[in-house]
């Protein structure tokens, strides 16, 4: 890979360059043709070079890009009525990033409890294995060594405790405790998943000790479970909610949703920002909204999902020194290896296949929502080529 000494050196970039995507394949330079289950890291929810997106981004440009939040926003407006209408939330803050959304959905659980009289509530208990984001509150969320290291001291107030141990975030409530924090499913942690019963269970404690519960969904969000947020599938609701990543489709903005009470502190003044739920971002927020709340399109996801279960069982069954455990639900799966995952991934770019890598040895596969079941069996296919490829390298 040739160094390139203008840009920061922190990412260990793939050699590859794309020009152009189509759907759920993306286009090289020298005309090679991938795959693309990653999807910008479940970033293009609707593939690449959706119509319907590219043409409200391309109207929008032609009126405004950008105006300050001091003003009214008709689409900012139209895009938090229909998120709301289709959510628990009463409330929505939109953002430039999910790390922002975050960073305002703990200030909000932290203000909530300032404004009700208690101001010492503002600890926040979080899962080991979890990411949050690069900020300085969210890596400290987070608690990762590789992620906190060489950036001083970890910022206060975020407490971590043993991924899934419900007694453990039992042990963990103070008097300080002003809310918890989790992933329903952990992306980078290496898809791993909260149980339903459990999210029922956190949802009860959190309301018999007075405390929110905040659930990132910035990457399992926006049907990539095959409901439109993962917490659907435990019936429960949060008190607030970090959304980013499918939401823009490929452009970048989150929201951060909450209640009318959780949100109660939130008053004119209190936060802000200066790119956040511009024109352009609202314009592609309700193209990607006027698709994922069309009828059956998160049956689609869920039809798709189990063509992709069926092939990734057969495959890890087939190269049992090579898969370990296929995890996840949806479109947010993850091959466990026994083979470093960097492995096959290399194997996966060698069948012009892409995914992501992730915690614990996984790779992610999160294929855009609109993948069709032939570009599914495809992909598995590719996958399976992979698979037989690393499996007979180490033979």
């Amino acid at each position: 890979m040739s160094e390139n000494t203008s840009l920061y050196n922190t990412y260990m970039r793939i050699p590859i360059r794309f020009e152009r995507g189509e759907g759920v394949w993306l286009i090289a330079e020298d005309g090679s043709r991938y795959l693309d289950f990653a999807a910008g890291i479940a970033v293009n929810s609707l593939g690449h070079s959706h119509p319907h997106l590219v043409g409200a981004l391309k109207e929008q440009a032609d009126k405004l890009w950008h105006l300050s939040n001091i003003y009214e926003m008709p689409g900012q407006s139209r895009l938090a009525d229909r998120l709301t209408e289709a959510t628990f939330a009463d409330k929505a803050f939109f953002t430039n990033s999910g790390a922002e959304a975050l960073e305002c959905a703990i200030k909000t659980a932290r203000r909530y409890h300032y404004v009700n009289g208690r101001p010492e509530r503002f600890g926040i208990i979080t899962m080991e294995g979890a990411f949050h984001g690069r900020t300085l509150a969210t890596i400290a969320a987070g608690g990762q060594a590789k992620y906190l290291e060489g950036f001083g001291p970890k910022a206060p107030g975020f407490y971590q405790v043993p991924f899934s141990d419900l007694n453990a975030f039992k042990e963990a409530i103070t008097e300080e405790t002003a809310a918890i924090l989790v992933e329903p499913l952990q992306g980078e942690g290496g898809i791993r998943e909260l149980s339903n019963q459990w999210l029922r269970d956190l949802r009860a404690l959190c309301n018999e000790n007075g405390i929110l519960l905040i659930l990132d969904e910035v990457q399992c969000g926006v049907g990539r479970t095959g409901r439109l947020f993962a917490h659907e599938w435990a019936g429960i609701t949060p008190d607030i909610m970090a959304v980013a990543k499918g939401i823009g489709g490929g452009f970048p903005f989150g929201v951060c949703l909450a209640t009318d009470e959780a949100a109660s502190g939130m008053t004119a003044g209190t936060h802000g920002t200066t790119y956040g739920g511009n024109p352009l971002a609202m314009a592609v927020g309700n193209a990607v909204l006027d698709v994922v709340l069309e009828d059956d399109f998160l049956q689609h996801v869920r039809d798709v999902s189990n063509v992709f279960s069926q092939g990734l069982a057969a495959i890890a069954d087939r190269y049992p020194d090579v898969v370990d455990e296929i995890r996840g639900t949806g479109l947010m799966l993850g091959v466990k290896c026994k083979c470093p995952n960097s492995a096959l991934l290399v194997a996966m770019r060698g069948q012009n296949l892409l995914g992501v890598p992730a915690g614990d040895n996984v790779i992610r596969l999160l294929p855009p929502l609109t993948t069709t079941m032939e570009e599914a069996r495809e992909g598995l296919e590719r996958l399976e080529a992979a698979a037989a490829a690393v499996s007979g390298a180490s033979a």
